[in-house]
């Protein structure tokens, strides 16, 4: 998360944007929400030192009793690494200090409370038991290193990251799954599947069983961490067994395996879709998954140069401001647990502003940011993550997943930098992309760099949510 501090955006007048005014909240007001976020969701009795599920619970016992759900814990976690990282660009000793100790606590108190981080431990309460539950932790955890430098015995941040994610790829042997990687060599067709099933006694997955653009994607951006944080010159492993590590070549090279099936399968004009189970992709927009397919492409873009990832995330914001928002404003889907979506959303479109340089993104962000803070609950100092309308009320009952998003998008975008309230510039409209074709087992087979059905052999497909036939 490189922040370029001394860049002022430039100010882009069109007809019917925003009158030129300051934002009501400051650098120090962004500070206070987080603070407040964890005053009101942050249990630390006894020290223990993870979140809540919401506002009226006393204590965060475990999933069934008060504890927020394990892969949101990943989320909140991310943003005690970003306080820590933007008081270090911000070059604040006392603030480094102090968010470097929360991040600290927060770890310990989260591993004590999952396992102690043993990925193999599949019980359906405190343990592991979806594969894309172990990814969020995964891209955390070496997001942790990176923030934090070399891992000690105390926090072994990225021995931990590596383990967690062999142990989605490979799959356990204590557990008995193989593996959340559709290996094309046995026929599964691409990508990543996201859950093994029965959760005790797995069986082995079909070509057939759901991949989702919420374990694809993270996995691409934890391959790409683990790229940059492996050293350098590692042996390759034994090509039997299940390896306990991987060289940085391997991560990078099954980075773009997973992103070109999923960006293949997944992905049409920027709209990303839920996953597929057989046929075609199953569209329904969920700003999450938005996010990390803008991760990912900034990350591979960053990692190689090659510009054609850049404008897949450009058509990928493109389409959540232009599509899914309502006047711009970010929507909110009330679902259980959906509510943080926000919040992931602050971590990747701060990549495309800030590491990718497409910093016409800013604005649109803190007009949702100033929503956020004049709706916000004064007394409480936290959001429901309604920025389109309406007041959060004293007497609400707010989720920590719907109150991350206020926070998480202010440590990522320092109002500081702003000169006013920036007009909002246009967003170019992403070209229509040619309808990809799939195997009735989900394997895209034809996209917009081919031809025509002509390069298809003869047997049955799916395009556009309908069976063709090709003879």
């Amino acid at each position: 998360m490189k922040r370029l501090l001394s860049v002022f955006l430039t100010l882009i007048v069109c007809a019917g944007s925003l009158s030129a005014q300051t934002y009501t909240y400051t650098d120090e007001d962004e500070w206070r929400a987080y603070d407040d976020f964890n005053r009101v969701f942050l249990d630390t009795k006894n020290s223990k030192y993870i979140y809540r599920d919401h506002s009226a619970r006393a204590t965060a016992v475990d999933r069934w009793n008060g504890a927020a759900a394990i892969w949101c814990q990943a989320i909140f976690y991310d943003m005690a690494v970003n306080a820590y990282r933007r008081a270090v660009q911000e070059d604040n000793a006392t603030r480094k200090t102090k968010y470097k100790t929360v991040a600290q606590r927060i770890y310990s108190g989260e591993k004590k409370q999952y396992c102690n981080f043993d990925f193999d431990n599949n019980n359906t309460n405190t343990g592991w038991f979806v594969y894309d539950d172990i990814m969020w932790w995964t891209c955390a955890l070496a997001r942790a290193h990176e923030a934090f430098g070399g891992s000690t015995t105390s926090y072994p941040y990225r021995s931990e990251a590596e383990r967690s994610f062999l142990r989605v790829w490979y799959g356990s042997p204590k557990v008995g799954d193989d593996g959340s990687y559709a290996d094309p060599a046995r026929g599964l067709g691409g990508g990543m599947f996201w859950e093994w099933q029965p959760i005790d006694k797995p069986k082995a997955h079909k070509a057939g069983d759901f991949r989702s653009a919420c374990i694809n994607f993270p996995t691409v951006i934890a391959a790409c961490l683990l790229h940059k944080i492996v050293p350098e010159g590692r042996a390759e492993p034994a090509t039997t067994g299940r390896p306990s590590q991987q060289t940085k070549e391997w991560y990078l090279e099954k980075a773009k395996e997973v992103f070109e099936w999923a960006d293949n399968t997944l992905v049409s004009n920027g709209r990303v879709a839920d996953g597929i189970h057989g046929g075609g992709p199953e569209f329904k927009d969920h700003l999450y998954n938005q996010a990390t397919y803008i991760g990912a492409c900034c990350h591979l873009y960053l990692l190689t140069g090659e510009e054609t990832y850049l404008a897949k995330a450009n058509r990928a914001a493109n389409y959540v401001f232009n599509t899914m928002c309502s006047s711009y404003y970010l929507p909110l889907e009330t679902g259980v647990e959906q509510g943080i979506y926000a919040a992931i959303f602050a971590q990747y479109i701060s990549m495309l502003v800030y590491d990718c340089g497409q910093t016409r993104y800013a604005s649109y962000i803190r007009r949702n940011i100033q929503r956020a803070w004049t709706n916000r609950d004064q007394k409480r100092g936290i959001h429901n993550a309604n920025f389109r309308s309406g007041s959060t009320k004293e007497t609400e009952q707010v989720e920590s997943y719907n109150a991350s998003g206020m926070p998480a998008l202010m440590l990522m975008f320092p109002v500081g930098e702003a000169t006013g309230i920036e007009e909002l510039p246009p967003l170019d409209e992403p070209k229509d992309e040619a309808s990809a074709i799939y195997t009735i087992d989900g394997k895209s087979v034809l996209n917009q760099r081919h031809a025509g059905q002509s390069a298809l052999r003869p047997g049955l497909y799916v395009t556009n949510h309908r069976k063709i036939l090709v003879r």
